[in-house]
């Protein structure tokens, strides 16, 4: 079973690639990050052609998250119980569904903004609610996994530069400490592999050269249970993905699984 997340800023300007990439990849189940779409214009019909059924949160502009899937899609759970919002308004950045013999929850967490800005609160807090979310999920006997967009880069390792981010958000003990939290849960974070160069980052601003000269982050994280973990049998970033016009500043991470 092939499980991938792909944070595609918006499914509208990149929909030719990405139904080439299903058709391409092999995939059976997607997690998909800033859709940008209401969900009512969602192109279920392209997907259903492809063979795909698709569950989506998303109210259009920000945000948005879904699950496709090929091999059924049960139990859709949409947003985080105890969501703490912002500005009065909960944000449609996660979506849970079970897909054969795995459980996914498809995330686009905060981004933060800056270190002492609200949103930055925002995303410590929404840390603790998908924590709880997916605590039961995580102690169970069946294969789970929290795929997504974190926001997060968990080690210097995962950053071109830890220099160039200090005082920057994605990087600052407190929202590592909330990756440790999930890790706490019952979850381990499956690191894939790159398909070139020594550090399998996963996003690159689409400013400054940054893809070409490889300044980039790993921010797109796969967060598993045991028995999810136990039956990884290769994991990866899809770098090219991330390579010519019209591509997203993200490249999927694609996951192999024997179950």
């Amino acid at each position: 079973m092939r499980i991938a997340t792909w944070n595609v800023n918006s499914i509208t300007a990149r929909l030719p690639r990405l139904l080439a990439w299903l058709e391409s990849s092999g995939t059976d189940v997607l997690c998909l990050q800033e859709a940008k779409i209401a969900e009512e214009q969602f192109p279920f019909d392209q997907l259903r052609e492809l063979g795909y059924e698709a569950a989506v949160h998303a109210t259009g502009r920000w945000n948005g998250v879904a699950v496709l899937s090929r091999v059924g899609i049960e139990d859709v759970v949409k947003g985080l119980p105890g969501d703490p919002g912002f500005d009065g308004v909960t944000e449609p950045r996660a979506i849970s569904a079970t897909c054969g013999p795995v459980r996914v929850w498809s995330v686009y967490v905060p981004n933060g903004r800056e270190v002492g800005h609200p949103h930055y609160a925002y995303k410590l807090q929404w840390f603790e609610a998908l924590k709880a979310a997916v605590y039961g999920d995580a102690q169970g006997s069946r294969p789970f996994a929290v795929l997504g967009d974190y926001n997060v880069a968990p080690t210097d390792d995962d950053v071109f530069d830890p220099a160039a981010f200090e005082g920057s958000t994605h990087v600052t003990p407190a929202e590592r400490a909330a990756l440790a939290g999930l890790r706490e849960a019952g979850l381990g974070d499956v690191v894939p592999r790159p398909l070139k160069y020594d550090h399998p980052f996963t996003y690159w601003d689409y400013r400054q050269l940054c893809f070409p000269k490889n300044r980039g982050m790993r921010i797109d994280l796969v967060y598993g249970n045991q028995p999810f973990a136990q039956a990884v049998k290769d994991a990866y970033v899809d770098r090219e993905e991330r390579k010519g016009k019209g591509a997203s500043d993200h490249a999927p991470v694609v996951v192999d699984l024997d179950v």
